[in-house]
Protein backbone atom coordinates (compact mmCIF):
# COMPACT_ATOMS: atom_id res chain seq x y z
CA UNK A 1 0.00 0.00 0.00
CA UNK A 2 1.40 3.17 -1.20
CA UNK A 3 0.76 6.22 0.65
CA UNK A 4 -1.88 7.44 3.69
CA UNK A 5 -5.64 8.61 2.98
CA UNK A 6 -7.58 10.06 5.72
CA UNK A 7 -10.09 7.78 7.01
CA UNK A 8 -13.16 9.94 5.81
CA UNK A 9 -11.54 10.32 2.41
CA UNK A 10 -11.72 6.30 1.96
CA UNK A 11 -13.98 5.18 -0.29
CA UNK A 12 -13.53 1.96 1.25
CA UNK A 13 -14.71 2.88 4.16
CA UNK A 14 -17.72 4.58 2.96
CA UNK A 15 -18.30 1.65 0.53
CA UNK A 16 -18.57 -0.95 3.51
CA UNK A 17 -20.69 1.86 5.16
CA UNK A 18 -23.17 2.24 2.74
CA UNK A 19 -23.38 -1.66 2.17
CA UNK A 20 -24.42 -2.25 5.49
CA UNK A 21 -26.77 0.44 5.28
CA UNK A 22 -27.91 -1.37 2.47
CA UNK A 23 -27.90 -4.70 3.89
CA UNK A 24 -30.17 -3.71 6.89
CA UNK A 25 -32.17 -1.46 4.30
CA UNK A 26 -32.55 -5.02 2.52
CA UNK A 27 -33.52 -6.52 6.02
CA UNK A 28 -36.52 -3.92 6.27
CA UNK A 29 -37.30 -4.95 2.73
CA UNK A 30 -35.92 -1.81 0.86
CA UNK A 31 -34.12 -3.21 -2.42
CA UNK A 32 -30.86 -0.47 -2.87
CA UNK A 33 -29.08 -1.69 -5.90
CA UNK A 34 -25.65 -1.66 -6.48
CA UNK A 35 -25.51 1.10 -8.94
CA UNK A 36 -27.00 2.89 -6.19
CA UNK A 37 -24.69 2.00 -3.85
CA UNK A 38 -21.86 3.07 -5.82
CA UNK A 39 -23.30 6.37 -6.61
CA UNK A 40 -23.90 6.95 -2.36
CA UNK A 41 -20.37 6.33 -1.98
CA UNK A 42 -19.04 8.42 -4.47
CA UNK A 43 -21.25 11.30 -3.39
CA UNK A 44 -20.38 10.89 0.78
CA UNK A 45 -16.34 10.49 -0.52
CA UNK A 46 -17.12 13.62 -2.34
CA UNK A 47 -18.81 15.66 0.07
CA UNK A 48 -16.27 14.48 3.18
CA UNK A 49 -13.54 15.77 0.95
CA UNK A 50 -14.81 19.20 0.55
CA UNK A 51 -15.72 19.40 4.42
CA UNK A 52 -11.95 18.60 4.84
CA UNK A 53 -10.92 21.47 2.22
CA UNK A 54 -13.04 24.03 4.31
CA UNK A 55 -11.95 22.67 7.70
CA UNK A 56 -8.63 23.23 6.84
CA UNK A 57 -9.14 26.86 5.02
CA UNK A 58 -10.78 27.84 8.06
CA UNK A 59 -7.65 26.10 9.96
CA UNK A 60 -5.64 28.50 8.09
CA UNK A 61 -7.38 31.64 8.18
CA UNK A 62 -8.14 30.78 12.44
CA UNK A 63 -4.02 30.19 12.69
CA UNK A 64 -2.47 32.81 15.10
CA UNK A 65 0.88 31.83 13.29
CA UNK A 66 2.00 33.49 9.59
CA UNK A 67 2.90 31.67 6.69
CA UNK A 68 6.27 32.06 4.69
CA UNK A 69 6.32 31.50 1.40
CA UNK A 70 10.60 32.36 0.67
CA UNK A 71 13.18 31.99 3.31
CA UNK A 72 13.74 35.79 3.95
Amino acid sequence: MNGTTIWWQSKTVWGSVVAMAAGAAQVAGIDISQPIQTELTDIIVGIGTLAGGALALYGRVRAVTQLIWAKP
